[in-house]
């Protein structure tokens, strides 16, 4: 092949990648959950459920956050919107197996009010590495919260969500405080995203999923 052909064909090749490449990261960047607004006033409330699979969409087999909105509905975003300068009672149900922690750091928590949490019921101030299945974490404000997984043996677990309270899962209760009007990002801190890197892309990566 001709050296001209040679360069042209290289020069070709990486136009085409540029552009997927861009066109990815437009997309990434482009996705944008509705803002669902949590129960204001002196009893601010969050109620989030966390599932396997969220069987609906594009991936409809990876991991993801759901919010309760006012008016009760199930609703599929990672943006919520709480008042400011507040302290926000948060109630997660964890329909997800285990997937371990790789830093035990995470298995307590952090930056919450008191500065215990409720599992099921029960006061807890940590849990076992390999019985986590994600965390809810917010860097910005010190607050973590390592979340326990259903039994692998689990009898009956959620199949397609939104998930009922029916199906095996955990009950996590916590509540911290918000600090002046701003954004602060969240995130889970558990790496699962199976298949790539370090665990820590596909379902770990988009807007909406888990963070």
């Amino acid at each position: 092949m001709p050296v001209r052909l040679r360069v042209a064909v290289v020069f070709a090749g990486a136009l085409v990648a540029i552009a997927l490449i861009s066109a990815y990261l437009v997309g990434y960047l482009a996705q944008s959950p509705p803002e669902v607004q949590g129960a204001s006033g002196a009893n601010a409330q969050l109620t989030l459920q966390t599932v396997a699979a969220i069987s609906s969409g594009d991936r409809p087999d990876w991991v993801s956050y759901l919010v309760k909105d006012p008016s009760g509905q199930w609703v599929h975003s990672t943006t919520w919107k709480v008042p400011a300068n507040s302290v926000i009672h948060v109630t997660i149900y964890q329909f997800d197996s285990a997937s371990q922690l790789r830093n035990p750091f995470w298995a307590q928590p952090q930056g919450i009010v008191p500065s215990s949490f409720m599992v099921n019921g029960t006061a807890m101030d940590s849990i076992k590495t390999e019985t986590a299945s994600h965390t809810f974490a917010i860097p910005e404000l010190g607050v973590s919260v390592p979340l326990q997984g259903i039994p692998d043996g689990a009898k009956n677990p959620c199949s397609s969500a939104p998930c009922d309270v029916a199906s095996d899962h955990q009950t996590i209760t916590f509540s911290f405080r918000t600090g002046a009007p701003g954004r602060s990002r969240w995130q889970c801190f558990v790496p699962f995203g199976a298949g790539y890197l370090s665990g820590n892309a596909g379902p770990m990566s988009p807007a909406g999923r888990m963070g």
